[in-house]
């Protein structure tokens, strides 16, 4: 088997990811479940997938397609990457089992269709939250208890986002032709990141 057939072959249906589930509680493994845009994909994704793979031993991975994306008011140019990219380049990550693409507003379906020993999501939803229209309620709380799994969340990684990146990489754009046309050159784009991202001070930055 090729290597890129190996990333490929990790990419599922739901259907799929349903076989490989009943196979997986047959041997006894755990099994855990995230979802989300992974739009660019940056050191907070991989760290939060990483520590979801670690809490069992086989990881689903649920992707917002194209048109749910554009519906969580992400913004007009959102996804910057296609759904099946978003896909393929989760499924190179090594701690990560199989990726499926989720079209519904939210991946309820998949999850009861799974059935996962763990839902893990970000530290921006909360555990304890039992109100469904509260915007911390993990989806998929309540079915997952009531078979005997449980909901966890990850703390996210401070100061990066697809968001944020997008926002500091436009005023690149923006400084760079703003001191191009003041014949000001040398600024340290690096540094600047590192104010934005919140991992420098906002001080000498010219």
């Amino acid at each position: 088997m090729s290597r890129i057939h190996g990333v490929e072959s990790k990419i599922v249906t739901l259907n799929e990811a349903v076989q490989c589930a009943e196979i997986y509680r047959l041997k006894g493994q755990k099994i855990v479940f995230t979802n989300g845009c992974f739009d660019l994909l940056h050191v907070g994704h991989v760290t939060y997938l990483a520590k979801a793979a670690s809490l069992g031993n086989k990881l689903f991975v649920a992707v917002n397609d194209d048109a749910s994306v554009k519906s969580l008011g992400k913004g007009e140019n959102r996804p910057v990457n296609p759904e099946e990219a978003r896909v393929f380049v989760l499924a190179g990550l090594g701690f990560i089992d199989h990726v499926l693409i989720f079209r519904e507003t939210t991946p309820l379906e998949s999850i009861v269709a799974i059935r996962p020993d763990i839902v893990v999501k970000g530290g921006d939803y909360d555990e304890s939250t039992t109100d469904k229209n509260e915007k911390r309620y993990i989806v998929g709380k309540e079915e997952v208890e009531a078979w005997g799994g449980m909901v966890k969340t990850l703390p996210l990684v401070e100061g990066y986002s697809t968001t944020l990146l997008l926002f500091v990489s436009g005023l690149f754009i923006v400084w760079d032709q703003w001191f191009t046309a003041m014949g000001v050159w040398g600024f340290n784009k690096e540094y600047i990141t590192g104010c934005f991202l919140g991992q420098l001070p906002l001080e000498e930055v010219l």
